[in-house]
């Protein structure tokens, strides 16, 4: 099972909180998973790839992707979530478009904690769990810290400070990381390669 793109919280009926997740990532490894022989649920927020290999889930908010996660856990032996899901939503969606005024105030509230929600959860005790990091600064640190907090066996580490890799490129360099420190340091390639290269990590955890 693979995540995918930035959920979409909205605000009005035309207005949502975002970030810049392409998919890209995700969607790559989805594919490279397929082409390995696997089956494949992608849950994405974005245009899914051409793909008949893969079982593809539509959703757009946190909330629609830990349901669509939850739902798939059973019987899964693996979930990366490359999906840049965000931290807030809107405590109260307006019902009709929202004008514009001099200055507005958004009372935001945490959305779900799809990571954080699986760990001890005995769904997720038999799935080997992926994590990404997007981060731009103390980028290992936080990482490591994240890989802790929600009992990841990995987490992917994207310094999305550079303009060259991560959101929205077509190029990515990350670092994997375990309990136990750095798995191994992905150099600058296209995300495909990124994602093949990932995979031959993940396989050896799941062999």
């Amino acid at each position: 099972m693979v995540t995918a793109g930035g959920t979409r919280e909205p605000i009005d009926p035309v207005r949502y909180l975002g970030n810049r997740s392409s998919g890209k990532m995700g969607h790559a490894i989805a594919v490279a998973a397929a082409d390995r022989g696997a089956q494949v649920r992608l849950i994405t927020t974005v245009t899914a790839p051409d793909d008949e290999r893969i079982a593809t889930v539509k959703v757009d908010t946190a909330a629609e992707m830990n349901t669509a996660v939850r739902a798939a856990l059973p019987g899964a032996m693996l979930l990366v979530m490359a999906a840049a899901v965000a931290d807030y939503r809107v405590a109260e969606v307006a019902a009709k478009k929202m004008k514009k005024r001099d200055a507005l105030t958004l009372d935001l509230v945490p959305t779900v904690d799809i990571l954080r929600s699986l760990a001890g959860d005995p769904l997720g005790e038999s799935v080997l769990v992926v994590g990404f990091a997007a981060e731009t600064d103390n980028i290992e640190e936080n990482a490591v810290r994240k890989l802790a907090e929600k009992r990841l066996d990995l987490v992917v580490l994207n310094d999305v400070s550079r303009a060259d890799i991560g959101l929205g490129s077509h190029d990515n360099e990350v670092r994997v990381f375990d309990s136990g420190g750095l798995v191994a340091h992905l150099e600058k390639r296209a995300k495909p390669l990124v994602a093949s290269a990932l995979l031959d990590l993940i396989e050896k955890r799941l062999s």
